[in-house]
């Protein structure tokens, strides 16, 4: 969980394709998405080779240099479709540099109607002041995230050392929810796997959970919003000394030190119009249900927790190669990392910030909108 900064510029190119405008539901509010409802794949990418690597989430483009296609609006609007539909997407042994990764995070967004003013996440503990370098050069970057395992097990070595004695599924999560403004889009290149074997990550539908509810329980849950709260950069401050960024983190409402936010439980993705369970796994794990009991709370959020971590048909597991990348919704798809490895592992991570989260009661399902009712 990291960021570092850069001197790119990621500004909007000028407009090539025309976004549907939705009007704003708050007068002069900025972290609406600007999409008026959901995009439709253009089917600008069928002719490179792909294939869904299980039936409900993740697919792979097993030759695609992400690169070669980084200029094409069109391609790359289909690209951040395809990852919201689909969840995850994998590529092998990218070439793509920090710059092009970064300048690919903030389009992904721009591309699909995210508000001006959400721009790349700077991390509050996982930045510069960690003095981790994010190319070969030794640039700091507090817009990139390493995903570095030497600062994890001193960090959080109750959980990050390859003899932790926690269960490894305590780890689900999406990025950053504890913002007020979270992420949309996140970018993971592996640079350097571990030496020995192991350090998967695994990802986990959202919309599927959503779809495993009763009806009369995603009832409940569409009417219920949660608290969001990660307490434990404030615990590493204070235990390391470590300092923290806690003025601009990428949108002018993410700041301070609370790391707490309030969210829908059930959240509307934009880009697909779909239903899914967003208030669960460990991004609620210090948090809790609103306007429940703190009994009724610990059942929702441990029952959410089970459907994420039980239902191994609503995850997808990749192994790592050098210089693999892959590319989530973060409103949709949960992921964890698998600490099952002693050698060195890193990565460098873009997360880009989306819009303000909401829920559309006219929003749809997954299964609902593709045909899979039963």
């Amino acid at each position: 969980m990291a960021p570092p900064a850069a001197d790119v510029d990621i500004q909007p190119s000028p407009a090539v394709l025309d976004l549907p405008i939705k009007a704003k539901t708050v007068p002069g509010h900025s972290s609406d998405s600007r999409l008026a409802g959901p995009l439709e794949y253009s089917g600008s990418l069928d002719s490179f080779d792909q294939f869904d690597v299980t039936a409900v989430i993740g697919r792979e483009f097993p030759k695609l240099q992400i690169s070669e296609i980084l200029h094409d609006d069109s391609k790359i609007r289909d690209l951040a479709i395809l990852v919201s539909q689909r969840g995850v997407l994998f590529f092998r042994n990218q070439d793509l540099n920090i710059d092009d990764q970064k300048l690919l995070g903030q389009r992904l967004g721009e591309l699909t109607g995210k508000p001006e003013t959400s721009k790349l996440h700077r991390h509050a503990l996982s930045n510069s002041k960690r003095g981790i370098a994010v190319d070969e050069n030794g640039r700091l970057d507090d817009e990139v995230s390493i995903i570095s395992s030497e600062q994890n097990r001193k960090f959080y070595a109750d959980r990050a050392a390859q003899n932790s004695k926690k269960i490894a599924s305590e780890g689900w999560h999406a990025d950053i929810t504890f913002e007020n403004i979270p992420s949309d889009y996140a970018i993971l290149k592996i640079v350097q796997p571990p030496s020995d074997v192991g350090g998967d990550t695994l990802w986990a539908s959202g919309y599927e959970v959503y779809d495993r509810l009763s009806p009369a329980f995603q009832k409940l849950a569409e009417g219920l919003t949660a608290t969001h709260y990660q307490p434990r950069f404030v615990q590493v401050k204070d235990a390391f000394g470590a300092e923290l960024i806690d003025d601009y983190r990428g949108a002018p409402e993410n700041k301070g030190l609370d790391f707490k936010a309030v969210h829908p439980v059930i959240r509307t993705n934009p880009v697909t119009g779909w239903k899914s369970v967003f208030g669960a796994g460990h991004q609620v794990e210090a948090g809790w249900i609103n306007d429940v009991t703190r009994r009724e709370s610990e059942i929702i959020k441990d029952y959410f927790k089970q459907l994420i971590t039980e239902n191994h048909d609503l995850q997808v597991r990749f192994r790592w190669n050098k210089n693999d990348l892959a590319i989530w919704d973060n409103r949709s798809v949960f992921h964890t990392a698998t600490y099952d490895y002693a050698g060195k592992r890193q990565g460098n991570r873009v997360v880009s910030l989306g819009e303000k989260p909401y829920f559309d009661p006219n929003s749809k399902s997954r299964r609902e909108a593709l045909g899979l009712l039963e």
